[in-house]
């Protein structure tokens, strides 16, 4: 696999004359956004202003003007920059993608399955409504891959019996198959207890997570610092997570910047890096030709894909039974 200066080199040597059509687009595009954003929301303080005394008299009022111009705004946002996108995601990710290496395949508008989002074990909230895009499936060094943007909802309801939608995880989820088959599930997670409580009472509250399996401890305190494991076979967890694989889930936590879950279910590893937002949209209101910005879907690429060697998902260590 390419390295990030490679990939770095690639996206400006081989790209940049490709981003320049697309920044004089996005320019045009964000000059048009605007022109029609300002007169949308002069109507919605016309509107608001015409309701208000219905609004004065009961404030709930207010939703009902301003939530279907939320929507509509966002929906007429969407169909303005459509377009755009998808020339991005052909013109600039696909090849990047390819770049790092061809047997890789890419869908802009496809994402993982829920079935296997949940298979997991990492979030316990029920999943409601899932969506994603930005999906990449393929072989890397003989071992299957296959990650994308994925935002997983579960529906609630406030006192009066209104629906609402919660964010349970919105970041990079990505499947790797291994070459071996695992009799439990091991589950990773951030370590928030004791980051925010401190040991002693952290490990308590870990040990008291009754939507969990036992609570498992590492002998490495770089490891225990950050994450939290859990499991149905304490034996195996603590062959899974050999010093070398806990060293490299604490390299790729840096290097992601980002939380990180893992899970080890039957012969597959899932791994969620939480983002909060969508990671491949180009922004209207951001220049594509800021190195801060290219290097964000370099590295995001890199890091996904990388995954693979950094585990090394295909060791013989790991052999089926």
């Amino acid at each position: 696999m390419k390295s990030i200066s490679e990939l770095t080199d690639f996206y400006y040597k081989d790209l940049y004359p490709e981003l320049q059509k697309l920044e004089k687009q996005r320019e045009k595009l964000r000059s048009r956004v605007i022109s029609i954003a300002i007169p949308a929301g002069l109507l919605g303080l016309v509107v608001a202003y015409m309701f208000r005394d219905a609004i004065a008299l009961e404030p709930m009022n207010l939703l009902f003007i301003f939530i279907p111009l939320s929507a509509g705004g966002a929906f007429l946002y969407s169909y303005l920059i459509k377009d755009y996108v998808e020339e991005f995601k052909f013109k600039i990710i696909r090849p990047l993608i390819k770049a790092i290496d061809d047997r890789l395949e890419y869908s802009s508008k496809e994402h993982i399955r829920q079935t296997l989002f949940e298979r997991s074990n990492i979030f316990t909230s029920r999943i409601d409504r899932i969506s994603g895009n930005d999906y990449v499936q393929g072989m890397i060094d003989d071992t299957k891959i296959e990650f994308s943007d994925i935002h997983a909802e579960k529906k609630t309801k406030d006192s009066k019996g209104n629906d609402h939608w919660q964010t349970v995880f919105q970041g990079i989820f990505i499947v790797g198959e291994f070459n071996k088959n695992f009799y439990g599930r091991t589950i990773i997670l951030p370590d928030t207890a004791q980051s925010t409580f401190g040991d002693l009472f952290g490990n308590w509250l870990q040990s008291k997570n009754m939507q969990r399996d036992e609570l498992v401890k590492m002998d490495s305190p770089d490891f225990e610092k950050e994450f939290v494991v859990y499991s149905n076979n304490q034996v195996e967890a603590r062959y899974i997570l050999s010093h070398s694989l806990m060293q490299k889930l604490l390299t790729f936590k840096k290097k992601s910047e980002h939380p990180i879950s893992v899970s080890f279910v039957q012969n597959h590893i899932h791994i969620a890096v939480a983002y909060n937002k969508d990671l491949f949209e180009p922004s209207v209101f951001h220049s594509l030709l800021k190195y801060k910005i290219a290097m964000e879907y370099v590295k995001t690429l890199h890091l996904a894909i990388g995954m693979v060697e950094e585990l090394k998902l295909n060791q013989k260590l790991w052999s089926k039974r």
